[in-house]
């Protein structure tokens, strides 16, 4: 299989991610790698637009596709580590699979009075497919007790 994103309307043998273009010129998201494990998402900005300029306060940016997530999986959108090295941040996001709207990517730029640009086709974000597990639930008088407790955020000491 080529590293795009399958783009025919034919299942294969298991599940399958469908992907539909909402614009003419928006992009299937694709693998940059073999090893990738997230998928590339584009900036979808219409004509008229141009580009977006990104500031601190958080703005969503279309990618011009609309996806069908299996039953039994989700799509996450993460970020880029190229962006976020450079402060541009993507909040994560989770596709449900019974949504069919347009995948959005919510993104902003750290620090006040920073910008960055985005324009059409531009790659920002990744799109992560994950099975979901399927764990019944139990109400609990009482919780199996262990060493750490409910010591959270940095009681590990490491890092």
């Amino acid at each position: 299989m080529d590293k795009q994103a399958q783009h025919q309307d034919t299942p294969g043998d298991g599940p399958t991610l469908r992907i539909k273009k909402l614009y003419r010129d928006a992009r299937f998201p694709l693998c940059a790698t073999e090893g990738a494990s997230g998928l590339d998402l584009f900036a979808c900005i219409q004509e008229g637009e141009g580009r977006i300029v990104l500031q601190d306060k958080p703005k969503l940016i279309g990618t011009g596709i609309a996806i069908e997530v299996p039953r039994g999986y989700d799509a996450q959108v993460r970020p880029r580590s190229g962006l976020s090295a450079k402060g541009v941040m993507v909040a994560l996001g989770t596709v449900d699979s019974d949504y069919r709207g347009e995948v959005m990517v919510t993104m902003y730029v750290l620090g006040q009075g920073n910008s960055f640009e985005i324009k059409h086709g531009d790659r920002i974000a990744q799109l992560v497919i994950g099975k979901l597990a399927d764990l019944p639930m139990a109400v609990a008088d009482e919780l199996t007790p262990t060493e750490r407790g409910a010591q959270g955020h940095g009681s590990t000491g490491i890092g």
